[in-house]
């Protein structure tokens, strides 16, 4: 004797499983995929040959003169201890005239006179350290960090509008200069 189903072929039409199943695409869906790939590899490889000779079309115009403010150089080339020995003196001078800024409580423009004598002033002491004999680096060194780590929270305390602080900072960079200056 034959068995019947359970369940007649009608109903199972009619309830669909609770489980998902993955189905592998067809050769014509591959096909598909395989096309839209290669179009966004080229798409990019176009996208970004673009950008690249534009870049290299820029820089061949490009003005130092429009780029005064962009100076990544830590070091002048060419810059030789006598230079950066008479630039450390008139920087650091330019440092210390922060001073009457932080007491008229001209936040922005003392931000902007200790920001670039700062800079040129980073740029003299480290030609200088690098000359100097090897036992000599390590404590030039130290005080190059601590002025500088001072001359940041100087920074920071000229842009909080805070003058106690800012005042204590000035203190810490002219102690620091007179002592890097003394050992140079």
């Amino acid at each position: 004797m034959i068995s019947s189903p359970v369940f007649p072929k009608q109903s199972l039409a009619c309830h669909s499983p609770s489980f998902s199943c993955y189905l592998i695409p067809s050769f014509t869906s591959r096909r598909i995929y395989a096309k839209a790939l290669n179009s966004y590899v080229n798409r990019r490889t176009v996208a970004i040959t673009t950008l690249v000779s534009l870049l290299a079309a820029k820089e061949a115009g490009f003005s130092h003169h429009s780029a005064i403010a962009l100076d990544l150089r830590l070091t002048a080339p060419g810059q030789t201890i006598e230079e950066a020995d008479d630039g450390i003196r008139r920087h650091a001078q330019l440092l210390l005239e922060v001073k009457p800024l932080l007491e008229s409580e001209s936040w922005t423009e003392a931000q902007k006179l200790l920001r670039k004598s700062s800079s040129n002033l980073k740029q003299d002491l480290y030609t200088i350290i690098q000359n100097k004999p090897g036992r000599e680096r390590p404590q030039l060194r130290k005080l190059y960090s601590i002025l500088f780590n001072n001359v940041s929270q100087l920074d920071f305390a000229a842009r909080d509008k805070d003058a106690d602080r800012a005042f204590q900072y000035y203190k810490s960079i002219s102690v620091a200069l007179e002592d890097i200056l003394s050992r140079i």
